[in-house]
């Protein structure tokens, strides 16, 4: 069978709930109602024949020779001005001189008599004549020598009391029905609501949901954020924790309070939905999507999801750097037949000492370079990239000059890849800007000593504009026209990050980098 949803259950135990409060208060007010009016009831009569015995009426009467003659008609007089059940006056031997039937007249009183034969005064509810009875009996006293000369005993019957509670517990029962009858509405729509936001889910499901919902935050690597109308974090994952550095207590914190990237910051603070976006931290290349969440048609939120694409960026660069390396040697192959048809040629016109003179000239010139770079710089990846950038540049008519003083016997802890992307985007950039100029040449050195790694590049470009120095390494800014530029320095900016360095950005000539990053344990 279908367990009962979470909301049903809530409305059943507390519609339970509510009546058997409702009941047990109407329970208890009944109780005290009836109590108060015995109570009640008990004065009033008391009162009621402690008037009629400290009267003279009754002491004149009785000391007469006919006591019923005249306490018969003022006794009933009393009672239907009064309205209690019965006034009887008795002898002190208990024999009635007035009762509301004037048959039971001269009989003896039904009830107790002994304490206002002493003199006292008393109450009791007894079963007399006229059924069960709330009475008093009052003693009446001589005023010549105060002893006891009659009694006066005056009551209400329970049947009486009992209407009269009935009366006023209708009002009661009104109002506990009434009670009742609210609370079980506001009962109805709080399971209503609780309802719409459970899905009409039994316990069970709610509980193997959520176990489903933690087992899938916490498995997934993706990263994933849910943000709320005021751009609060409510939920983030293991994944986006390790992804941006978020701190353990980023729930409930503003997107702008976490230390994010500006740029993926303003995106987030737009609420405006991100496609495959490209942002950078600084030590990751993330891939961010993001999509509003609405419900009967009110955005409660953002759903942010991650992707790392570090890895996949820098397996990219390792393939550029490979297809620059082809396109070296495809220059250099065509550079190289060009030469060799010359040699022929001028050994085919009878020249030979002019063509060996030109091929060595030719050797040394490419020789020298490789020697340069390759005894400078210890890393086989580095040396070859800028044996490639050196032949790239060639091509495009720009001479790539490394100093005499470089030096880069090892990377210091820093690995290969990171170099390669700092020193290759920065030899790619200054190649575009030295290509549009008219000294058209690329300077690079590099030296280190114990503490750190110094890398140096600049160009005989037009240089960067003088407020381009703060954004030049944001993702997106560039000085080539296009959407797909300004990732590399982006790039560089990351990397040296990540390596715990830092980058100079100067104009002593075109634009100078000067790279600085730390030898030994990585920051």
């Amino acid at each position: 069978m279908k367990q009962w949803s979470l909301a049903r259950q809530l409305l059943v135990v507390q519609v339970v709930i509510v009546g058997l409060l409702v009941a047990a208060s109407a329970a208890l007010a009944w109780a005290d109602v009836a109590d108060r009016a015995e109570e009640s009831s008990a004065a009033e009569v008391t009162a009621l024949a402690k008037a009629i015995a400290g009267g003279p009426t009754v002491a004149t009467a009785v000391a007469g020779p006919d006591p019923t003659a005249v306490l018969q008609p003022y006794a009933e007089r009393v009672r239907a001005d009064t309205g209690v059940d019965f006034i009887t006056i008795m002898s002190t031997d208990g024999v009635r001189y007035t009762h509301p039937n004037p048959a039971m007249i001269g009989g003896r009183f039904l009830g107790n008599t002994a304490e206002a034969l002493a003199g006292r005064a008393f109450t009791e509810t007894y079963t007399g004549t006229l059924g069960p009875s709330v009475r008093a009996v009052v003693p009446v006293t001589s005023m010549a020598d105060g002893r006891v000369i009659a009694l006066v005993s005056a009551g209400i019957s329970v049947s009486a009391i009992s209407a009269e509670v009935a009366d006023r517990v209708l009002w009661l029962v009104v109002i506990a029905a009434a009670i009742l009858l609210l609370g079980a509405l506001a009962t109805y729509l709080v399971s209503r609501r609780l309802r719409r936001q459970t899905g009409g889910l039994a316990p069970a499901e709610l509980r193997r949901m959520i176990g489903y919902h933690e087992s899938i935050l916490h498995a997934v690597r993706e990263g994933l954020v849910l943000v709320d109308d005021d751009h609060r974090v409510t939920l983030c994952n293991d994944g986006v924790r390790a992804l941006l550095d978020l701190p353990a207590d980023a729930d409930g914190k503003r997107v702008d309070e976490l230390g994010l990237p500006d740029a993926l910051v303003e995106r987030l603070l737009s609420d405006t939905e991100m496609h495959d976006e490209l942002h950078l931290t600084d030590t990751r290349m993330l891939v961010v999507n993001s999509s509003t969440v609405h419900h009967d048609g009110r955005a409660l939120g953002t759903v942010v999801t991650l992707r790392d694409r570090t890895d996949l960026q820098a397996l990219t660069g390792e393939l550029d750097t490979v297809r620059g390396f082809a396109e070296a040697l495809r220059a250099q192959a065509h550079e190289a037949a060009n030469r060799l048809h010359t040699v022929v040629s001028l050994v085919e016109l009878g020249r030979p000492a002019e063509a060996v003179e030109f091929a060595t000239g030719e050797l040394a010139i490419a020789q020298r370079l490789t020697d340069q770079v390759v005894g400078a710089v210890a890393e086989p990846v580095l040396a070859a990239l800028l044996l490639g950038k050196a032949a790239d540049a060639s091509e495009r008519g720009v001479e790539l000059i490394v100093a005499e003083d470089t030096e880069i016997a090892d990377q210091g802890g820093v690995p290969a890849r990171d170099l390669v992307t700092i020193l290759g985007n920065l030899v790619d950039n200054a190649v575009d800007a030295a290509a549009d100029s008219e000294g058209r040449w690329v300077r690079i050195s590099a030296h280190s000593d114990a503490d750190e790694l110094v890398l140096r590049v600049a160009d005989s470009g037009a240089g960067l504009p003088e407020d381009a120095h703060e954004r030049v390494f944001q993702r997106g800014w560039s000085t080539k026209p296009g959407d797909s530029r300004g990732l590399g320095l982006a790039l560089v900016g990351q990397a040296v990050r990540r390596a715990g360095g830092s980058v100079e950005v100067g104009r002593e000539v075109g634009a100078v980098f000067t790279v600085r990053l730390p030898r030994g344990e990585r920051a």
